[in-house]
């Protein structure tokens, strides 16, 4: 899924919003809404770049459709998609999860809005969990999407267990310091039960913003043009891999709105399939347990927000003086990120 809005240059300017998700079968439907509503003509465009620096054109449909599918049979290509309206006014679009076969919540950091009308760009920054079990296709899909850098943020101990295999990028290891890997292992022994696994990830939310230097080395790596586009990861992509996907969308005055929201969307990706039969063998309380650990409750990296701003004032001073990320450092974010 992906959301992204704009406005237009003349008055009065309708605010676009569109949304991009892919059906069972690869295609693309793509739905939008204008406010205020426009009536008229939607030149629908594709590409294989991100940055559209080519494309052809795919389809008209109607503006009052609120809706179009772009068929493809295409399962290794990520598509890109250019939305004129009334040949005046544009978004660029595409789905926000990547299509993978063994890789949880593989998803594209691109169509978020931000501050001054800009909006973050498609195709530079994924987000995922462990990809040491990637398939002949999804190694396929990892070249299609030219990944120069991945940022590795599972501890010592799961990198050893769960080696990174793709040979095509460069594997920048940061291991966060956190007990979050042990979760699963705590659950299945009959260790924690459900309140203690809340408990557990409070307090490693709070952590997060306390042992900051791994989430500043990691945001350290965004500022290098040379280094994208850039994955980063963690066993299950939700809670260190959130942290740092919030902090960097902060950095970029995404709104706070849309950093939850993309927290948030791992319910929807997140992979449970490795974790059923797991379940089976467990009682009530320790599925229970297994729930709370699986999902992205907002509430903690709320916690964490509300930490920030009570000690620093706001976020953005928390990024400038905890993380370490200059005014300079994060105009330079703004300029890659931003369009």
């Amino acid at each position: 899924m992906s959301i992204a809005s704009l406005a237009g240059c003349s008055s009065p300017e309708p605010e676009i919003n569109t949304v991009c998700q892919r059906d069972a079968i690869g295609n693309y439907i793509i739905k939008w809404e204008t406010t205020p509503q426009i009536e008229g003509q939607l030149h629908l465009f594709v590409s294989d770049y991100p940055d559209m620096r080519t494309y052809t054109s795919a389809r008209y449909a109607d503006i009052r459709d609120g809706v179009v599918t772009y068929v493809t049979n295409d399962n290794i290509s990520r598509k890109y998609f250019r939305l004129l309206f009334n040949d005046k006014y544009e978004v660029i679009s595409s789905s926000r999860l990547v299509t993978m076969d063994s890789i949880s919540n593989f998803r594209d950091l691109g169509g978020y809005p931000a501050a001054d009308n800009k909006t973050t760009r498609w195709g530079k920054v994924f987000r995922s969990g462990d990809i040491s079990r990637m398939t002949e296709w999804d190694e396929q899909r990892l070249d299609k999407l030219k990944i120069k850098t991945i940022i590795d943020l599972r501890s010592e101990s799961e990198a050893l267990a769960s080696p990174i295999t793709y040979t095509k990028a460069r594997i920048v290891s940061i291991p966060v310091d956190s007990d979050i890997d042990q979760i699963t292992e705590r659950i299945v022994k009959g260790r924690v039960l459900k309140g203690d696994v809340s408990l557990f990830l409070q307090d490693a939310y709070i952590q997060f913003t306390e042992n900051t230097e791994p989430f500043a080395e990691a945001l350290s790596v965004f500022t290098d043009e040379l280094n994208y586009p850039i994955l980063f990861l963690s066993t299950r992509g939700k809670d260190r891999t959130g942290f740092l996907s919030a902090m960097l969308l902060s950095a970029l005055n995404v709104s706070e709105k849309a950093v939850f929201y993309d927290y948030t969307e791992v319910n929807d990706y997140i992979d449970l399939s490795p974790y059923r039969n797991m379940a089976r063998q467990m009682d009530i309380n320790a599925q229970e347990a297994m729930t709370v650990a699986l999902s992205a409750n907002d509430a903690f990296l709320d916690l964490a927000f509300r930490k920030i701003k009570k000690e620093k004032g706001s976020v953005g001073r928390f990024i400038r003086e905890d993380l370490q990320l200059t005014e300079k450092q994060r105009e330079t974010l703004k300029e890659l990120l931003l369009f």
